[in-house]
């Protein structure tokens, strides 16, 4: 296993990388990071390396892309999904000093700390000048009541500061526990003599703070961003400064960083600006760096994907129980992509028992990627498996049984232009079985070498079989029978299923001279990885 770090990353978390038996955890830089990634199962970078298509398309072997802080705005998300990596983030890890940051730059602000200092070490004396305000009495408005503006919310407090926020997936109820007041967007621009912001970069948000929303905002206000430069729209925001109605802005991030030479915005005496700052503390690069190589071992040893950004995430407890059922729900659409006939274009799942209640999503996601590695030379996993059966327009389908008393398991049918193979499987003694196949019951561990046959229930069909393998020095591992109720048909025989496991793959010559037998409908070979 081998882990590239691409960026500067806190000692305790390289430790614990390097610290993980059999793994190469190899420590590089932004510069030099790309020659290493031919071979890199796991990549570990900050804001500077950009991930792009191409960049992935470097590393064939690529796992996981943790990103040890926020914003995943350097990484190529939807590309990454397509090869089939996870994206994993450390949301939270830095939201005390970024708070902090917010909070000493509305203080620099209304104390003008940066111009009364410049001014006193070029040997002026400008007391007059400089009268600054108090934070305290002052309404601060917070657009954005996650990790980060709840910790703003803390200190302001402090501050004796009256708070008033904007954040639709915020309840009363939190609001209410936290001492803030929930307002619209328009109540919270008219009613503040600070504005900080603390949302993520969408379509919905670019340039919310733009000319109509300085047009409403009270005279006087100070802008505070240290969320993202995308947020502001920097010609309005000058025009906003220049006219009076903005006393000051301070600006950690940027939509071009560094900003190009000339940035309009640094012209101004009343901005401050620091170079994207906010998290980098060492308190919080240790967290952040701690926590991605901590997220990273749990994936790579145990398949847990904690705070993913481009699958369903379980957490270790979730994963804990529903784990065994991914992996039976992965080897049950391998299975039927190997027996079914035709061309796939619809894939149903159907949960029994306790699962019923559980977050199914990745249940089906190892489902349709058992059925897509069948037929694919990319990889298909639990990351890509729903976006590449779009792009095949699959019907993909999942239903509850929350019946009483049904056993724990997983029922998949994929639909073929030539008709239906379902097959259902449960975890035994922690392991994925086999229990029907097209409503025939057949028990069989699913794994290793297989044969699936169907033939009439007739003589002589067993004695064929082992003859024939006996024959190629194949040899029988496990041989499971099953047998339909009662026929399709008044007078026909009965319709018979058999698992064959064996010490070695089958191959076609083979499955061909099984078939030779009248009695022998169908034998394909079954191979997991």
């Amino acid at each position: 296993m081998k882990i590239l770090i691409a960026e500067p990353l806190s000692p305790a978390g390289i430790e614990l990388l390097q610290s993980q038996q059999g793994w190469n955890t190899v420590v590089s830089n932004p510069k030099e990071y790309a020659q290493h990634l031919a071979d890199a199962d796991a990549l570990v970078v900050r804001s500077a390396v950009q991930v792009s298509a191409d960049v992935l398309a470097k590393a064939p072997k690529l796992r996981v892309i943790g990103r040890a802080g926020v914003g995943v705005d350097n990484v190529d998300l939807e590309a990454a999904t397509a090869a089939g990596v996870l994206v994993m983030n450390t949301p939270g890890g830095n939201a005390i000093s970024v708070a902090e940051h917010a909070l000493a730059v509305m203080l620099a602000m209304a104390r003008h700390i940066t111009q009364a200092s410049a001014s006193t070490r070029s040997g002026k004396w400008e007391k007059k000048k400089f009268l600054g305000s108090e934070l305290r009495g002052k309404t601060l408005g917070i657009v954005g009541l996650g990790s980060i503006g709840r910790e703003v919310v803390k200190r302001a407090r402090a501050f004796e500061m009256r708070i008033v926020a904007r954040d639709p997936y915020v309840t009363a109820q939190i609001a209410q526990d936290l001492g803030v007041e929930l307002v619209s967007l328009d109540e919270l621009y008219a009613a503040s003599d600070y504005i900080t912001l603390h949302v993520s970069f969408t379509p919905e948000t670019e340039h919310m703070l733009g000319r109509d929303a300085f047009a409403k905002m009270k005279p006087g206000v100070r802008i505070v961003n240290c969320a993202r430069g995308e947020l502001v729209d920097d010609a309005a925001l000058r025009e906003a400064i220049e006219s009076g109605k903005v006393a000051g802005a301070a600006i950690d991030v940027f939509a071009t960083e560094p900003p190009p030479a000339g940035y309009p915005l640094f012209a101004l005496d009343s901005v401050v600006a620091t170079p994207h700052i906010g998290g980098s503390t060492e308190e919080a690069q240790e967290i952040v760096g701690v926590r991605i190589a901590e997220q990273m071992v749990e994936y790579l040893k145990n398949g847990v994907a904690i705070n993913a950004v481009n699958m369903p995430a379980l957490s270790p407890e979730q994963y804990r129980a529903l784990g065994p059922y991914i992996a039976l729900a992965e080897r049950l659409g391998i299975f039927a992509a190997h027996i079914a006939t035709g061309n796939p274009n619809a894939i149903r799942l159907t949960y029994f028992g306790r699962i019923a209640d559980s977050s199914t999503h990745l249940l089906r996601n190892a489902g349709v990627a058992g059925v897509l590695k069948r037929s694919l030379s990319q990889k298909a996993n639990l990351v890509n498996a729903m976006q590449i059966a779009s792009q095949r327009g699959w019907n993909v389908g999942e239903h509850h049984d929350r019946r009483s008393g049904h056993t724990d398991s997983v029922r998949l049918e994929v639909e073929t232009n030539a008709g239906v193979t379902v097959v259902e499987g449960a975890v035994l003694l922690d392991k994925p079985r086999l229990l029907l196949v097209d409503g025939i019951y057949c028990e069989a561990t699913l794994g290793g070498h297989m044969v699936f046959m169907k033939n009439q229930d007739v003589p002589g069909v067993i004695g064929h079989v082992g003859t024939v393998l006996g024959r190629n020095q194949i040899n029988i591992a496990n041989f499971s029978l099953g047998r339909q109720d009662e026929p399709a048909r008044a007078g026909e025989p009965l319709e018979a299923v058999a698992v064959v496991s064996t010490d070695a793959c089958v191959p076609e010559t083979v499955l061909a001279q099984l078939r030779q037998n009248p009695a022998v409908k169908l034998a394909k070979s079954v191979e997991f990885d």
